[in-house]
């Protein structure tokens, strides 16, 4: 009877170099290039988000992050306009977000 193990064998036979080139090399592959804004857009965004703290309701906000889009859902409690950030309270805390990478917002009524 022969006992394979196998990946477990194969990578650690791999040098540390090789192991980080082809993680690197997997992370490229799920990135995301950055979607373009234009102004109407951008308009669109900014009368959401006023709407939704005016409201008090509930929205699904998406930022770039990193080379992948990011998904937050909660309530806007604050819009800073001089540090240009937005607070967004959720059933999981409270999440400071910078305004430029936002890149879509929904009211959820």
């Amino acid at each position: 009877m022969i006992r394979d193990r196998g990946n477990i064998k194969w990578t650690a036979m791999m040098l540390s170099e090789h192991v980080a080139e082809l993680r690197r090399w997997q992370s490229e592959d799920h990135y995301e290039e950055r979607p373009e804004l234009d102004d109407f857009d951008l308009q669109a965004i900014q009368h959401e988000i006023e709407v939704a703290q005016k409201r008090e309701c509930e929205v699904h906000v998406k930022l770039w992050d990193k080379g992948k889009s990011v998904l937050y859902m909660g309530v806007i409690s604050e819009i800073n306009v001089e540090g240009m950030w937005i607070t967004v309270d959720s059933p999981f805390g409270r999440d400071r977000m910078p305004v430029e990478d936002i890149i879509d917002v929904q009211v959820m009524e």
